[in-house]
Protein backbone atom coordinates (compact mmCIF):
# COMPACT_ATOMS: atom_id res chain seq x y z
CA UNK A 1 0.00 0.00 0.00
CA UNK A 2 2.93 2.36 1.17
CA UNK A 3 4.70 4.34 -1.83
CA UNK A 4 7.25 6.58 -2.09
CA UNK A 5 6.93 9.56 -0.24
CA UNK A 6 3.95 8.94 0.84
CA UNK A 7 4.94 9.78 4.93
CA UNK A 8 7.18 12.71 4.48
CA UNK A 9 8.71 13.71 7.96
CA UNK A 10 10.73 16.01 9.51
CA UNK A 11 13.98 14.06 11.46
CA UNK A 12 16.03 16.17 13.99
CA UNK A 13 19.53 14.22 13.96
CA UNK A 14 21.12 16.42 16.26
CA UNK A 15 22.23 20.13 17.31
CA UNK A 16 21.42 22.34 13.64
CA UNK A 17 20.79 18.73 11.77
CA UNK A 18 16.68 18.45 10.24
CA UNK A 19 15.95 16.28 7.59
CA UNK A 20 12.99 15.74 5.52
CA UNK A 21 12.67 11.86 4.86
CA UNK A 22 10.51 9.36 4.48
CA UNK A 23 8.86 7.58 7.88
CA UNK A 24 6.83 4.70 7.90
CA UNK A 25 3.26 5.13 6.76
CA UNK A 26 0.69 4.23 10.01
CA UNK A 27 -1.29 1.58 10.49
CA UNK A 28 -4.04 1.37 13.14
CA UNK A 29 -2.80 -1.33 15.96
CA UNK A 30 -6.25 -0.85 18.18
CA UNK A 31 -9.79 -0.76 16.80
CA UNK A 32 -10.14 2.60 18.54
CA UNK A 33 -7.38 4.79 16.80
CA UNK A 34 -8.08 7.07 13.91
CA UNK A 35 -4.96 8.28 11.19
CA UNK A 36 -4.74 11.79 10.77
CA UNK A 37 -3.47 13.90 7.64
CA UNK A 38 -1.84 16.65 9.74
CA UNK A 39 -2.98 20.29 8.84
CA UNK A 40 -0.49 22.75 11.03
CA UNK A 41 2.11 21.79 14.14
CA UNK A 42 3.26 24.63 16.43
CA UNK A 43 6.53 25.76 17.15
CA UNK A 44 7.20 26.15 20.97
CA UNK A 45 10.45 26.84 23.46
CA UNK A 46 10.91 22.79 23.55
CA UNK A 47 11.11 22.23 20.16
CA UNK A 48 14.03 25.45 19.80
CA UNK A 49 15.66 23.84 22.62
CA UNK A 50 16.02 20.21 20.30
CA UNK A 51 17.11 22.56 17.05
CA UNK A 52 20.02 24.25 19.61
CA UNK A 53 21.23 21.33 21.73
CA UNK A 54 19.54 17.85 20.53
CA UNK A 55 17.65 17.18 23.23
CA UNK A 56 16.58 18.12 27.14
CA UNK A 57 16.91 15.19 29.04
CA UNK A 58 17.53 12.53 26.36
CA UNK A 59 19.45 13.48 23.48
CA UNK A 60 18.75 12.49 19.67
CA UNK A 61 21.16 11.01 17.26
CA UNK A 62 22.20 9.76 14.11
CA UNK A 63 21.51 6.31 15.56
CA UNK A 64 18.43 7.48 16.86
CA UNK A 65 16.71 10.50 14.96
CA UNK A 66 13.44 12.04 16.43
CA UNK A 67 10.24 12.95 13.80
CA UNK A 68 9.81 16.58 15.99
CA UNK A 69 6.28 18.32 16.82
CA UNK A 70 3.58 17.84 19.42
CA UNK A 71 1.23 21.00 19.16
CA UNK A 72 -1.10 20.01 15.70
CA UNK A 73 -4.09 20.06 14.35
CA UNK A 74 -5.65 17.92 11.53
CA UNK A 75 -8.28 16.24 9.51
CA UNK A 76 -9.08 12.68 10.82
CA UNK A 77 -8.11 10.28 7.56
CA UNK A 78 -9.15 7.06 8.31
CA UNK A 79 -10.93 5.28 11.74
CA UNK A 80 -10.39 2.39 13.35
CA UNK A 81 -13.49 -0.40 13.64
CA UNK A 82 -14.43 0.42 17.09
CA UNK A 83 -14.42 4.33 16.59
CA UNK A 84 -17.53 5.99 17.32
CA UNK A 85 -16.94 9.45 18.12
CA UNK A 86 -15.01 10.25 14.90
CA UNK A 87 -15.35 9.79 11.11
CA UNK A 88 -13.45 10.85 8.36
CA UNK A 89 -12.82 14.53 7.57
CA UNK A 90 -13.51 15.45 11.10
CA UNK A 91 -11.31 18.31 12.10
CA UNK A 92 -9.71 18.14 15.54
CA UNK A 93 -7.00 19.38 17.71
CA UNK A 94 -5.01 16.50 19.32
CA UNK A 95 -3.76 16.06 22.86
CA UNK A 96 -0.23 14.33 21.63
CA UNK A 97 0.35 11.59 24.39
CA UNK A 98 -0.04 8.40 24.92
CA UNK A 99 -0.89 7.31 28.73
CA UNK A 100 -0.89 3.42 29.26
CA UNK A 101 -3.97 3.89 31.16
CA UNK A 102 -3.30 0.60 33.56
CA UNK A 103 -0.49 2.02 35.98
CA UNK A 104 -1.47 4.44 39.26
CA UNK A 105 -1.51 7.19 38.27
CA UNK A 106 -3.45 6.90 35.16
CA UNK A 107 -6.06 5.28 37.26
CA UNK A 108 -5.83 8.07 39.91
CA UNK A 109 -7.04 10.47 37.13
CA UNK A 110 -3.43 12.18 36.84
CA UNK A 111 -2.63 10.37 33.57
CA UNK A 112 0.11 13.45 32.61
CA UNK A 113 2.40 11.57 35.65
CA UNK A 114 2.37 8.45 34.01
CA UNK A 115 5.61 6.81 33.81
CA UNK A 116 5.16 5.30 30.80
CA UNK A 117 3.35 8.48 29.02
CA UNK A 118 4.58 7.74 24.74
CA UNK A 119 4.66 11.86 24.15
CA UNK A 120 5.06 13.35 21.13
CA UNK A 121 8.34 14.01 20.30
CA UNK A 122 9.98 12.36 22.87
CA UNK A 123 13.46 10.46 22.59
CA UNK A 124 14.44 8.17 22.32
CA UNK A 125 11.17 6.34 20.84
CA UNK A 126 7.96 8.66 20.44
CA UNK A 127 7.98 10.35 17.25
CA UNK A 128 6.50 13.12 16.73
CA UNK A 129 3.53 14.87 14.64
CA UNK A 130 5.49 16.97 11.89
CA UNK A 131 4.44 14.51 9.35
CA UNK A 132 1.76 13.84 6.76
CA UNK A 133 -0.43 11.41 9.07
CA UNK A 134 0.07 10.48 12.81
CA UNK A 135 -2.29 7.96 14.63
CA UNK A 136 -3.91 8.60 17.74
CA UNK A 137 -6.53 7.28 20.07
CA UNK A 138 -9.71 8.51 19.05
CA UNK A 139 -10.58 9.91 22.94
CA UNK A 140 -7.10 12.15 22.60
CA UNK A 141 -9.12 13.80 19.59
CA UNK A 142 -11.08 17.00 20.20
CA UNK A 143 -13.16 18.07 17.16
CA UNK A 144 -12.96 21.44 16.43
CA UNK A 145 -16.21 23.52 15.98
CA UNK A 146 -17.14 24.98 12.49
CA UNK A 147 -16.53 28.43 13.92
CA UNK A 148 -12.69 27.35 14.51
CA UNK A 149 -10.09 26.84 11.91
CA UNK A 150 -7.15 24.22 11.65
CA UNK A 151 -4.43 27.09 12.57
CA UNK A 152 -6.33 27.63 15.74
CA UNK A 153 -6.84 24.19 16.18
CA UNK A 154 -3.01 24.11 17.54
CA UNK A 155 -3.21 26.47 20.54
CA UNK A 156 -5.55 24.01 21.75
CA UNK A 157 -2.67 22.43 23.33
CA UNK A 158 -0.79 25.39 24.95
CA UNK A 159 -4.27 26.94 25.63
CA UNK A 160 -4.64 22.86 27.96
CA UNK A 161 -0.95 23.90 29.66
CA UNK A 162 -2.69 27.25 30.90
CA UNK A 163 -6.03 25.40 32.14
CA UNK A 164 -3.68 23.28 33.63
CA UNK A 165 -2.21 25.75 35.43
CA UNK A 166 -5.61 27.59 36.15
CA UNK A 167 -7.25 24.53 37.94
CA UNK A 168 -4.07 23.51 40.01
CA UNK A 169 -4.14 27.27 41.74
CA UNK A 170 -7.71 27.20 41.91
CA UNK A 171 -8.35 30.72 40.41
CA UNK A 172 -11.72 31.73 41.84
CA UNK A 173 -13.40 35.20 41.18
CA UNK A 174 -12.30 38.65 42.49
CA UNK A 175 -8.63 36.93 42.92
CA UNK A 176 -5.83 39.02 41.97
CA UNK A 177 -3.43 37.53 40.10
CA UNK A 178 0.67 37.63 38.10
CA UNK A 179 1.53 36.04 35.14
CA UNK A 180 5.49 36.12 34.57
CA UNK A 181 6.36 35.77 30.98
CA UNK A 182 4.23 36.74 28.18
CA UNK A 183 5.34 34.34 25.77
CA UNK A 184 2.33 31.76 24.60
CA UNK A 185 1.16 30.45 27.81
CA UNK A 186 2.06 33.25 29.70
CA UNK A 187 -0.35 34.98 27.60
CA UNK A 188 -2.94 32.12 27.70
CA UNK A 189 -2.28 31.69 31.63
CA UNK A 190 -3.82 35.19 31.86
CA UNK A 191 -6.50 35.39 29.57
CA UNK A 192 -7.35 31.69 31.53
CA UNK A 193 -6.96 33.25 34.76
CA UNK A 194 -9.44 36.36 33.28
CA UNK A 195 -11.68 33.56 31.77
CA UNK A 196 -12.30 32.44 35.29
CA UNK A 197 -13.00 35.27 36.94
CA UNK A 198 -9.71 36.75 38.21
CA UNK A 199 -10.07 40.61 39.30
CA UNK A 200 -6.46 41.66 38.23
CA UNK A 201 -3.99 40.25 35.83
CA UNK A 202 -0.78 41.36 35.57
CA UNK A 203 1.86 40.36 32.82
CA UNK A 204 5.45 40.88 33.79
CA UNK A 205 8.00 40.30 31.21
CA UNK A 206 10.87 41.83 29.66
CA UNK A 207 9.84 42.81 26.34
CA UNK A 208 7.87 46.00 25.75
CA UNK A 209 6.01 44.79 22.53
CA UNK A 210 5.01 41.57 24.07
CA UNK A 211 3.70 43.88 27.00
CA UNK A 212 1.98 45.75 24.41
CA UNK A 213 -0.05 42.58 23.25
CA UNK A 214 -0.51 41.48 26.73
CA UNK A 215 -2.77 44.07 27.62
CA UNK A 216 -4.36 44.32 24.73
CA UNK A 217 -4.86 40.37 24.32
CA UNK A 218 -6.04 39.52 28.41
CA UNK A 219 -3.82 41.14 31.20
CA UNK A 220 -6.00 43.94 33.18
CA UNK A 221 -1.96 45.97 33.48
CA UNK A 222 1.58 45.37 32.95
CA UNK A 223 4.74 45.53 34.67
CA UNK A 224 8.19 45.96 32.43
CA UNK A 225 10.96 44.46 34.70
CA UNK A 226 14.09 46.62 33.13
CA UNK A 227 17.42 45.48 33.31
CA UNK A 228 19.36 45.27 36.86
CA UNK A 229 16.03 44.70 38.49
CA UNK A 230 16.32 42.05 41.42
CA UNK A 231 13.43 39.95 42.98
CA UNK A 232 13.00 41.84 45.54
CA UNK A 233 12.69 45.30 43.45
CA UNK A 234 10.71 43.56 41.00
CA UNK A 235 8.21 42.46 43.71
CA UNK A 236 8.22 45.70 45.62
CA UNK A 237 7.23 47.35 42.56
CA UNK A 238 4.10 45.30 41.32
CA UNK A 239 2.86 45.72 45.03
CA UNK A 240 3.76 49.39 44.80
CA UNK A 241 1.67 49.63 41.46
CA UNK A 242 -1.10 48.25 43.31
CA UNK A 243 -1.25 49.43 46.59
CA UNK A 244 -4.32 48.50 47.77
CA UNK A 245 -3.38 44.87 48.12
CA UNK A 246 -0.93 43.67 50.81
CA UNK A 247 -0.05 41.10 48.08
CA UNK A 248 -1.43 38.73 45.29
CA UNK A 249 -3.48 35.81 45.75
CA UNK A 250 -1.94 33.51 42.90
CA UNK A 251 1.48 33.86 40.67
CA UNK A 252 1.53 31.73 37.11
CA UNK A 253 5.08 31.80 36.91
CA UNK A 254 5.95 30.94 33.16
CA UNK A 255 9.33 31.28 32.80
CA UNK A 256 11.20 29.30 34.77
CA UNK A 257 14.03 31.96 35.74
CA UNK A 258 15.22 32.02 38.92
CA UNK A 259 14.62 35.59 39.81
CA UNK A 260 11.21 35.64 38.89
CA UNK A 261 10.37 32.73 40.98
CA UNK A 262 11.99 34.39 43.82
CA UNK A 263 10.08 37.60 42.77
CA UNK A 264 6.82 35.42 42.41
CA UNK A 265 7.23 34.24 46.14
CA UNK A 266 7.80 37.52 47.85
CA UNK A 267 4.98 39.16 45.70
CA UNK A 268 1.92 36.47 47.18
CA UNK A 269 0.24 37.37 49.88
CA UNK A 270 0.26 35.10 52.90
CA UNK A 271 -1.67 31.76 52.03
CA UNK A 272 -0.92 32.47 48.32
CA UNK A 273 0.03 29.85 45.73
CA UNK A 274 2.51 29.84 43.23
CA UNK A 275 1.72 27.22 40.35
CA UNK A 276 5.79 27.38 38.49
CA UNK A 277 4.81 26.06 34.75
CA UNK A 278 8.09 27.03 33.03
CA UNK A 279 10.88 25.14 33.00
CA UNK A 280 14.71 26.58 33.31
CA UNK A 281 17.74 25.51 35.15
CA UNK A 282 16.96 21.92 37.14
CA UNK A 283 17.48 23.55 39.74
CA UNK A 284 17.28 27.15 41.41
CA UNK A 285 17.80 28.97 44.09
CA UNK A 286 14.52 30.67 46.21
CA UNK A 287 13.19 32.75 49.09
CA UNK A 288 12.54 29.64 51.50
CA UNK A 289 11.76 31.88 54.74
CA UNK A 290 9.41 34.05 53.14
CA UNK A 291 7.60 30.89 51.50
CA UNK A 292 7.66 29.46 54.82
CA UNK A 293 6.15 32.30 57.07
CA UNK A 294 4.01 33.34 54.31
CA UNK A 295 2.49 29.43 54.40
CA UNK A 296 2.74 29.35 50.27
CA UNK A 297 1.25 26.73 48.36
CA UNK A 298 3.73 26.41 45.57
CA UNK A 299 2.77 23.69 42.87
CA UNK A 300 5.03 22.32 40.05
CA UNK A 301 2.68 22.09 36.70
CA UNK A 302 3.30 19.15 34.06
CA UNK A 303 1.83 19.27 30.48
CA UNK A 304 -2.32 18.46 31.31
CA UNK A 305 -4.44 15.93 32.36
CA UNK A 306 -8.05 15.08 32.99
CA UNK A 307 -10.52 17.69 31.72
CA UNK A 308 -7.93 20.22 30.86
CA UNK A 309 -8.53 19.54 27.00
CA UNK A 310 -12.37 19.87 27.57
CA UNK A 311 -11.98 22.75 29.82
CA UNK A 312 -9.94 24.55 27.30
CA UNK A 313 -12.28 23.61 24.19
CA UNK A 314 -15.24 25.28 26.09
CA UNK A 315 -13.30 28.60 26.82
CA UNK A 316 -13.05 28.91 22.60
CA UNK A 317 -16.45 27.63 22.36
CA UNK A 318 -17.49 30.35 24.70
CA UNK A 319 -15.65 33.09 22.97
CA UNK A 320 -14.17 33.70 26.08
CA UNK A 321 -10.71 32.93 25.03
CA UNK A 322 -9.28 34.02 21.15
CA UNK A 323 -6.67 31.57 19.99
CA UNK A 324 -6.44 33.77 16.23
CA UNK A 325 -4.71 37.15 17.51
CA UNK A 326 -1.99 34.95 18.69
CA UNK A 327 -0.60 33.24 15.34
CA UNK A 328 1.91 35.80 13.92
CA UNK A 329 3.61 33.53 11.42
CA UNK A 330 3.18 30.62 9.18
CA UNK A 331 5.72 28.53 7.47
CA UNK A 332 6.14 25.79 4.95
CA UNK A 333 6.96 22.32 5.31
CA UNK A 334 9.94 22.81 3.88
CA UNK A 335 10.70 26.06 6.23
CA UNK A 336 10.75 24.00 9.23
CA UNK A 337 14.20 25.26 10.51
CA UNK A 338 13.52 28.71 9.35
CA UNK A 339 10.06 28.52 11.77
CA UNK A 340 12.41 27.01 14.69
CA UNK A 341 15.10 29.88 13.75
CA UNK A 342 12.12 33.24 14.17
CA UNK A 343 10.99 32.08 17.73
CA UNK A 344 14.46 31.45 18.69
CA UNK A 345 14.34 35.16 17.75
CA UNK A 346 11.65 35.55 19.86
CA UNK A 347 10.02 37.19 16.16
CA UNK A 348 6.12 37.54 16.43
CA UNK A 349 4.10 35.31 19.03
CA UNK A 350 2.94 31.97 17.52
CA UNK A 351 4.56 30.76 14.46
CA UNK A 352 3.04 27.53 12.96
CA UNK A 353 3.97 24.90 10.36
CA UNK A 354 1.71 23.99 7.40
CA UNK A 355 1.67 20.24 7.09
CA UNK A 356 3.15 18.31 4.19
CA UNK A 357 0.82 19.39 0.83
CA UNK A 358 1.51 16.91 -1.28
Amino acid sequence: MATPLTNPAVYLYGPGEAKIEESPYPTITDPHEVILRIAYVGVCGSDVHFWKHGGITNKVSHAQPLIMGHEASATVHSIGSSVASLKPGDRVAIEPGRPCRRCKPCKSGVYNLCTRMEFAASPPYSHGTLRKFFTMPEDFCYKLPDSMGLDEGVLVEPLAVAVHAARLADVKARQDVVVFGAGTVGLLSAAVASAMGARKVVSVDINEKRLAFAKDFAATETFFSPKGSTAESIADSIKGQNSSLEGFDTVLECTGVEMCIDAGIQVLVSGGTCIQIGLGMPKVHFPIVALSSKEITMKGCFRYGAGDYEMAMHLLESGKVNLKKLITGVKKFEEVTDAWEATARREGIKTLIKGPEE
